[in-house]
């Protein structure tokens, strides 16, 4: 009862909760956060090596409506005929390919069964600083192109499309807001126009299939949340038997101081301690009042008396005496 009184004083009660808090973390927040984006890289890398190694296919035998792509369709490269819309064309800012800036060209593109999609047709890279380059135009008329299904990226707020030395541009892919600037009922997904296709530009480059960091991550994390009830385990069971060796040392003192039992090496310690304290003590007070002795001894002795008349052989003499009083007592 005594050991657990200890341990309901504030600075453990604290650091109790400390660790129960940050263990809750580790398992519930940290290493889940963790753990879940390396699941959605690793479910994105699936999506890509599959699609990469299947051929094109109609579009309409994998997204054939108008409603939100399916996740299992990403990345999916299909075929689809109809005519570019030039006219509504819009670059997107801000962009980076191999670690370089770059714009890539957004155009929509009408199928022959009448639905827009915006159509990515690749990237070209900016001059004289941040200027947009001049763009090879789209082709006209009925075309065939193969290109891949993307998932919209959104907008963020504040950061709308605009138009700057009359072009208009945008900062994410987000078809539904892009369509609603030109005019254009356009589908929630966006495709990717694939290399060598009729009006593409510089190939936007399929993103590596690499998992991450994450997963080592939610693993530490994981760690972590073990480690800090382990090392307060620890430290409790340290203290408490710091304190049972204490509580077992007064006891054993305690017995002996009453039963008058000791090892001979500690009866000798502290009979060498005692003499040499008392040794100490007995020379300091011995010391003390031999000065004090000495200081009355000798203002009485060195006070000369005398009469008129009388010479120096007197005052000689007393100091004789003092001299000869000093040596009986401290030796010459």
């Amino acid at each position: 009862m005594r050991v657990l009184r200890a341990f309901l004083r504030p600075g453990w009660v604290v650091l109790a909760l400390v660790v129960v808090a940050f263990a809750v973390a580790c398992f519930w927040v940290l290493a889940p956060w963790q753990l879940g984006k390396n699941g959605r890289t690793e479910h994105q890398n699936d999506l890509i090596k599959s699609a990469v190694s299947k051929a094109a296919v109609p579009i309409d035998t994998v997204y054939p409506g108008s409603g939100p792509v399916p996740t299992d369709t990403e990345w999916r490269e299909v075929s689809v005929t109809g005519d570019y819309l030039p006219e509504a064309q819009a670059v997107v800012r801000l962009r980076s390919v191999d670690d370089s800036p770059a714009f890539e060209v957004l155009t929509p593109f009408r199928t022959s069964d009448g639905r827009i999609f915006v159509v990515n047709r690749g990237y070209v890279r900016p001059q004289q600083g941040t200027a947009l380059p001049p763009v090879t135009a789209a082709p006209t008329g009925t075309t065939s192109i193969d290109a891949r299904i993307r998932q919209p990226e959104g907008t963020s707020p504040g950061k709308g499309p605009r138009t700057e030395s009359g072009v208009l541009q945008v900062y994410t892919i987000d078809p539904a807001v892009l369509g609603r600037t030109v005019g254009l009922t356009t589908m929630p997904a966006y495709l990717q126009l694939s290399s060598g296709q009729p009006g593409s530009l510089a190939e936007i480059p399929i993103p590596q299939l690499d998992s991450g960091p994450y997963l080592s991550y939610g693993l530490q994390w994981i760690a972590f949340g073990v480690m800090a009830p382990l090392g307060l385990l620890y430290f409790v069971r340290s203290e408490i038997r710091h304190r049972r060796a204490a509580n077992a040392a007064r006891a054993e003192t305690a017995e002996r101081i009453r039963t008058g039992a000791a090892p001979p090496d500690a009866l000798e310690s502290a009979a060498l301690a005692e003499s040499a304290l008392s040794e100490r003590a007995a020379r300091a007070r011995q010391r003390r009042k031999e000065l004090t002795s000495a200081s009355s001894t000798g203002m009485g002795q060195t006070r000369v008396r005398g009469t008129i008349g009388a010479g120096p052989d007197q005052a000689v003499a007393g100091e004789d005496r003092v001299r000869g009083k000093l040596a009986d007592r401290y030796g010459d």
